[in-house]
């Protein structure tokens, strides 16, 4: 199908008249004409009917016409993926303060000339990141879905970098004095982590890391946010928290937090990448082989068992 007779057929309707189309897209109105005439015989149906003011759809051309504009809009979305410094390369991760984040901003340090807007999807869901990114909404999602059958085919996962936990407590906590911890003394504490999503990657994370350690996993009550958590612990005896190594928080002084590294095994969350397995915007490569360069994770570590599932690479 000829794209550009598209492309006339979706301005002339929402024109109205054909010599409009055709100063717009720079063509002559008899090139519009002849476009559309020849996509109805294509389509073997009539999309206009010609009136004294312009042109007026068919149900034929009403029908067609909002398929038409995503015809356009895909081919635009395609050409402008490989056109270098055409625009922001556009990226989704689950908070700012996240591991993710204070990688990607490690990045633009080092590369200030790239165009980077980073974003967070306020969802839990990762099929609804997986159709965002399937759409052309986000250009990638630091996210990851635990069943990468389930993806579909035009979009792919690489595995990103491993985030290890730390134990986070405050200074009356029983473990506030430990440099390190190993995940069976974690056992019999009651670890708080508020909010945590159904079908979520880390509600399945969590699940496993229960079970694995015999480990007293909390998620009861609404996640009121970050600083409410934080003052929390440092208020509490009993109460402790896991976080990313790399996960950025701030707190007051006198709140006396400690961040406990886990290790022999190291608890080991595995952030991916969600992208287009086609014309990804040209900007993800180097950041990539960025994530590639990170210092790989101090074994022995502990993964779930989707970690160690095969993922595709970015092709060439």
């Amino acid at each position: 199908m000829d794209t550009e007779a598209v492309r006339s057929f979706v301005r002339a309707a929402e024109l109205g008249q054909l010599q409009h189309a055709a100063n717009e897209l720079g063509v002559t109105q008899q090139a519009v004409s002849k476009r559309i005439a020849a996509l109805e015989r294509e389509l073997e149906v009539r999309l206009f009917t010609r009136t004294a003011r312009g042109v007026d759809l068919t149900l034929d051309g009403q029908a067609f016409l909002p398929h038409a504009r995503s015809i356009v809009t895909g081919v635009d979305r395609a050409v402008t993926a490989i056109r270098p410094g055409s625009r922001a390369l556009r990226i989704d991760v689950l908070g700012l303060r996240s591991a993710q984040a204070v990688v990607l901003h490690d990045y633009w340090r080092s590369h200030p000339e790239t165009e980077l807007d980073v974003v967070t999807l306020k969802v839990n869901d990762p099929r609804v990141v997986v159709a965002a990114v399937e759409a052309g909404d986000i250009d990638a999602s630091f996210r990851t879905v635990t069943d990468p059958a389930t993806l579909p085919r035009d979009v792919q996962m690489i595995h990103a970098f491993d985030s290890p936990l730390e134990l986070l407590v405050g200074p009356r906590h029983p473990l506030a004095s430990a440099r390190t911890l190993t995940p069976p003394q974690l056992r019999g504490h009651r670890i708080w982590v508020p909010g945590i999503a159904p079908r979520s990657e880390w509600g399945e994370f969590y699940d496993q890391l229960a079970t694995e350690f015999d480990l007293r996993i909390d998620a009861a009550g609404p996640h009121f946010g970050d600083e409410v958590l934080l003052d929390t612990l440092a208020d509490s005896a009993d109460l402790a928290t896991l976080v990313g190594a790399r996960d950025r928080y701030i707190w007051p002084t006198n709140h006396d937090l400690r961040r406990i590294p886990i290790v022999n095994p190291a608890l080991a969350y595995p952030l991916s990448l969600i992208l287009p397995r086609t014309n990804p915007h040209p900007g993800l490569r180097s950041i990539i082989n960025h994530l590639a360069s990170l210092t790989p994770l101090a074994e022995p570590a502990w993964r779930p068992a989707w970690a160690t599932t095969p993922r595709s690479v970015l092709g060439d």
